[in-house]
């Protein structure tokens, strides 16, 4: 976990506002730079990679070597810029490894996380093919690889591959169809509910053991949920009188996950 990230249950800075990294050279991409866990190219033909982001079926290897030729990798430091709402958005992007945080910069210079990504994950998957800007700000909270595919390429391919942009397309529906379940949450539940929700969800992100380790703060959490810090707390003093969880620093451990479903469901 990098420096400039605080306890969750803090209020400080998440993140600076150093400039991102230069790219990683892909297939017929920008200048090595900086070192990747892996090679580019390996990590550009990763399989599982887009399958966790597509979906089923299994890519086929050609459809995995044409994405992969129009890919291209960067290495970005935590605490550092992905993109900005005032960016023009040539690329789709995705994190493939790492923690990102969408939100907006607030007056006071300070970054409010409206939704977290861990890759793999997509950071921005519409905003190219509407030739306009990114709508929200992209900041790393670990330090993370990040792919981007240029619209300007990937056209191409979508041409000579079709069920790619069928892929595509049901990717990008299941993106809009998430964020309208979130919409759903914040406008029709009350706030446990809410918080149920989020903590069944973070359970099932962390591999459903029941331990959920947190990276974010609590201001940035009741900002997710549309709560204050003041309600958050309410809510988890609630929930340990309950039994259904325990707090202890950065770590949520869920006793009555069952319980949590049934408050969440109503």
């Amino acid at each position: 976990m990098a420096s400039s990230i605080d306890s969750p249950l803090a209020n400080g800075p998440l993140v600076s506002g150093r400039p991102a990294r230069p790219p990683i050279k892909g297939v017929g991409g920008a200048d090595r730079s900086h070192s990747a866990p892996r090679s580019s190219d390996s990590m550009l033909h990763d399989a599982r990679m887009w399958n966790a982001l597509l979906g089923a079926p299994t890519l086929a290897p050609a459809e995995i070597v044409a994405l992969a030729a129009v890919s291209r990798a960067r290495m970005v430091g935590a605490g550092e810029v992905v993109f900005t709402h005032d960016e023009p958005a040539a690329s789709l992007v995705f994190v493939r490894e790492g923690d990102v945080a969408l939100g907006h910069r607030n007056a006071d210079g300070e970054f409010r996380i409206e939704r977290p990504v861990r890759g793999p994950g997509w950071l921005d998957q519409s905003a190219a093919w509407l030739d306009g800007n990114h709508v929200i700000d992209a900041r790393t909270t670990t330090p993370a690889v990040i792919i981007d595919l240029p619209r300007a390429l990937l056209e191409p391919v979508l041409r000579l591959q079709p069920d790619l942009s069928t892929r595509l397309i049901a990717s990008l529906a299941g993106e809009v169809r998430s964020l309208a379940v979130n919409t759903h949450g914040l406008m029709h539940k009350d706030a446990p509910s809410r918080f149920a929700q989020w903590l069944v969800d973070h359970i099932d992100r962390q591999g459903a053991s029941g331990v959920i380790r947190l990276a974010e703060r609590k201001r940035d959490i009741a900002s997710q949920l549309a709560v204050t810090p003041e309600t958050l707390s309410r809510l988890m003093r609630s929930l340990t009188r309950k039994g259904m969880i325990s707090v202890t620093g950065y770590t949520v451990v869920v006793h009555d996950r069952a319980g949590l479903e049934r408050i969440a469901a109503e």
